[in-house]
């Protein structure tokens, strides 16, 4: 089978702060997205950051222990990243802003061709809260992820903020909002069409 004809993969790392079993909303937001890539020929896999001993660094490898490798090499495998964070005091969590610093070792790597690593993947984002704060969420995210080398689709990030100064939890909803359930679609949609994309037609090399 060729590349062009491989399935897509998609990869979900969840920055919850909460580690396995605790339900958490930024993983069902992210199987959410999941899901919806599935649909358009994309197979994923969640993996929820906190369980694994991410060492702080900058570095692809930081050391015995250090679970990053092994996640790196999903990332390294993947057509599409998912990083989907609660909201914490306005802001990503910490450990979506580790991922984002262990993302940062790849912008000295290349491919045999000699363009950084992660040209030609895709990135999406996804935020959950009961505060205010999404929006400013996902610039800063994509804006690491566009410095690192991934191409963010037309409208590729979903979200939900709960009302201000009240209790509730994403994944406390009866269903999801119609227009999240919308926005999720089209997120799915575009990523996995400009995925296609940059496997037809590879970023040029210096």
């Amino acid at each position: 089978m060729t590349k062009s004809r491989t399935p897509l993969r998609a990869l979900a790392l969840v920055c919850t702060l909460k580690p396995s079993p605790a339900p958490s909303s930024s993983q069902l937001i992210a199987r959410q997205l999941l899901d919806r890539l599935a649909e358009h020929g994309a197979t994923g896999e969640l993996v929820r950051v906190v369980d694994h001993n991410v060492r702080p660094g900058v570095e692809a490898d930081m050391g015995e222990g250090d679970a990053w490798p092994m996640l790196r090499e999903k990332v390294a495998a993947a057509d599409i990243l998912v990083l989907s964070t609660p909201t914490w005091l306005g802001h990503a969590s910490s450990v979506a802003q580790r991922v984002l610093e262990r993302l940062d070792a790849e912008l000295s790597e290349t491919d045999a061709e000699g363009r950084p690593a992660m040209f030609g993947k895709v990135a999406m984002v996804a935020a959950v809260g009961n505060e205010d704060g999404a929006h400013k969420i996902i610039a800063d995210l994509f804006q690491a992820l566009d410095d690192i080398g991934f191409t963010l689709p037309a409208q590729g990030a979903s979200y939900w903020n709960g009302e201000a100064m009240k209790p509730g939890d994403y994944q406390d909803l009866d269903e999801t909002p119609d227009a999240v359930v919308s926005t999720h679609a089209t997120a799915a949609r575009n990523a996995v069409h400009l995925a296609r994309l940059l496997r037809e037609s590879p970023y040029p090399a210096p």
